[in-house]
């Protein structure tokens, strides 16, 4: 791979999947001023990432596809869109857009006549090369495309190719990499060897929501593919949930030297699972949700929250958990205590999995699985297996029992504690598939 000059020591911001102004139909519904916050937050995101270009005196921006929601365009979000590249223009910073499934070139409609001096937003009908330069050399040439139509099955990767000449070679492209997470729809599908038997630099990427680096390494050979993940998270999906924003990328003598994910996001959606193990009653259960939630709020720097939470364990609250109309009423009342003040805590669900406390005296003196499964826990306890017992005591239970508690088995020397926590964690397991 080229090198450029030792000199050409510069940062570039990529980002991706920015959904300005999407709606939040479901939560809307349910809390007006959480989904307006919340559609607010991408618009705020945004302006984030333009903040966060300026901090660092980025070369350049790349914006990977998605910029909006979908066809509609709304005309608040691409005001506000183009305010953030004009401020980014009239700094010397340059923009690069490329346009993905959701906001393909022929569709929807765009209030937008001229862009500022310094966007390019690439065409859809050819891969476009374009050199950034900085006293009279070429920093980085950005390669793209964009989205004509929403339905691209085209391997879009098959049309770049590496361009003579010095500088960082940077591709962007909205695609779906074999392999990637999240199972998002096929758009543009490649492989990971598709990209890399290009020999560009980098892949800016778009698409697909969790953020992941699926090749590069400082000082290695092989090219960087990354995708940054969206700007800002957009339900409770496990793609959607944690910290979002984009990636700072450190190129030291012609040569990506490092990555930094940056938080942009302004609402940000956190599981919660709460052990209910040693709680009593259901108002104990209330209490350590919002000590919880309290807790989270405190980490996440200033941002809002929406918690979505499971009750696990064995809990002496399960029946008053299980009544009916008690869950919901726990939700409503975390809801109420949370108001309308910024940040906020919204609780979007609580979901309970919770399971009955058990009897272990009752259970030894029964004559079923469960029973079979607590004496082989004593034999463990009271004095260990080497082993050579393996293979007998496996022999003397049930198949079932074998499959259960072999994580433990394996391990001669367990202690009390550890076969006391394997044998209720099979116990848990039996009931929950019962």
């Amino acid at each position: 791979m080229a090198l450029s000059r030792a000199g050409d020591d510069f940062c570039f911001v990529h980002a991706a999947d920015l959904h300005l102004d999407t709606p939040f139909k479901g939560i809307s519904e349910t809390a007006p001023h959480v989904g307006a916050a919340l559609r607010e937050a991408s618009l705020e995101a945004f302006d984030s990432l333009v903040d966060l270009c300026l901090s660092r005196g980025a070369a350049f921006l790349v914006l990977a596809g998605d910029l909006y929601d979908g066809p509609e365009r709304g005309l608040r979000a691409q005001l506000r869109l183009l305010d953030g590249l004009r401020r980014l223009s009239d700094a010397g910073i340059a923009t690069f857009i490329v346009h993905g499934n959701h906001d393909p070139v022929e569709e929807g409609w765009s209030a937008v006549q001229t862009w500022p001096n310094l966007v390019h937003v690439f065409g859809h009908e050819a891969v476009e090369a374009v050199p950034v330069e900085r006293d009279g050399h070429v920093l980085a040439t950005i390669q793209g495309i964009s989205y004509g139509r929403r339905e691209v099955t085209e391997n879009l990767a098959l049309r770049f190719v590496r361009r003579a000449g010095e500088g960082l070679q940077v591709a962007v492209l909205h695609c779906n990499v074999a392999g990637a997470p999240d199972g998002h729809a096929p758009y543009s599908p490649c492989t990971l060897e598709d990209l890399r038997g290009v020999g560009l630099d980098y892949w800016a990427l778009g698409h697909v929501h969790s953020r992941s680096v699926l090749s590069g390494s400082p000082g290695g050979s092989q090219s960087w593919v990354v995708y940054p993940g969206n700007l800002q998270a957009r339900s409770p999906k496990p793609s959607e949930l944690g910290e979002k924003g984009a990636t700072v990328v450190e190129v030291r003598a012609g040569r990506v030297a490092s990555l930094e994910a940056v938080p942009c996001d302004r609402v940000r959606f956190v599981p919660l699972d709460l052990d209910v193990s040693t709680l009593e009653a259901v108002i104990d259960v209330r209490s350590q949700l919002a000590e919880a939630a309290a807790e989270a709020l405190e980490q996440a720097g200033g941002r809002s929250l929406v918690i979505r939470a499971r009750l696990v364990g064995r809990s002496p609250a399960h029946e008053e958990l299980r009544r009916d109309g008690v869950l919901g009423d726990l939700l409503a009342s975390l809801r109420d205590d949370a108001g309308t003040s910024t940040p906020f805590v919204w609780w979007d669900r609580i979901e309970d999995v919770c399971l009955p406390s058990l009897d272990v005296e009752q259970l030894r003196h029964g004559d079923d699985f469960a029973a079979e499964l607590m004496a082989v826990a004593d034999e463990l306890s009271d004095r260990g297996i080497g082993e050579d017992e393996l293979a007998e005591i496996l022999g003397k239970v049930p198949r079932e029992l074998a499959r259960l508690a072999a994580g433990l088995l394996e391990e001669p020397e367990a202690s009390a504690v550890l076969v006391e926590q394997s044998v209720l964690a099979a116990l848990d397991r039996l009931e929950v598939s019962s």
